[in-house]
């Protein structure tokens, strides 16, 4: 399987989608789906599911589907998850706990290593058997860990100077729930979860849908 280049990020955001609609399916013993079948499940037509998959390789054969085994085995070496990721959180309030007690968190190959908050009520409880240290004990911890991801979950005040002590720590991907954009250097991956816009276009889409129907 050898991936082609300029793939575009719509395509790479889908990929998710597949992987959790594969393993529903393997959870209900489905070995095989074809195309069509898959899309009507998903909500993608036939095409567009072959155009997505072409991207990174041949897969399935004309006349039997897909084996949906094989098939969510790659898509998730496609996703890079039969690599293990080390990650920590940084603010442990309602979100960064949510995050926390995830339970799929540590299924999808995330090594949950140190939580950190600078509000001294929170420091020394612990969330899936992971304390809460200070914020403070954060560059002391990069220096002497390995860390992949780190998930900032402080204020959008915060947020840049925590993301710029995770990057001289050497974090390479940074999940972003601070409603702020992060500057970072072009090595560094940032992904933006940001719940008000993510609200917003669905106040938008409301909107717009009764607009439609008056």
């Amino acid at each position: 399987m050898e991936k082609k280049k300029n793939i575009s990020m719509a395509v790479i955001k889908r990929l998710p989608k597949y992987h959790r609609y594969l393993n529903e399916l393997l959870n209900n013993d489905v070995d095989r789906i074809s195309s069509k079948e898959l899309g009507e499940k998903i909500g993608f037509t036939a095409s567009q599911i072959r155009q997505d998959l072409n991207c990174f390789g041949d897969f399935g054969q004309q006349g039997y589907g897909y084996n949906v085994r094989e098939l969510t085995n790659q898509i998730s070496t496609i996703l890079g998850l039969d690599k293990e990721y080390n990650a920590i959180i940084i603010g442990a309030g309602n979100i960064g706990q949510a995050i926390a007690n995830y339970t799929r968190f540590g299924k999808m190959s995330f090594n949950l290593k140190a939580i950190f908050d600078a509000n001294p009520k929170l420091l020394g409880m612990r969330i899936r058997d992971v304390e809460i240290q200070d914020i403070d004990n954060l560059e002391s911890f990069l220096s002497n860990n390995s860390v992949d991801v780190g998930v900032i979950c402080v204020p959008r005040i915060n947020a840049q100077k925590v993301c710029d002590t995770l990057v001289r720590g050497g974090v390479k991907g940074i999940w972003n729930f601070a409603p702020v954009d992060l500057a970072v250097p072009d090595e560094v991956t940032v992904e933006n979860v940001h719940l008000s816009e993510s609200l917003l276009t669905l106040i938008y889409l409301l909107h717009d849908k009764n607009d439609k129907i008056k």
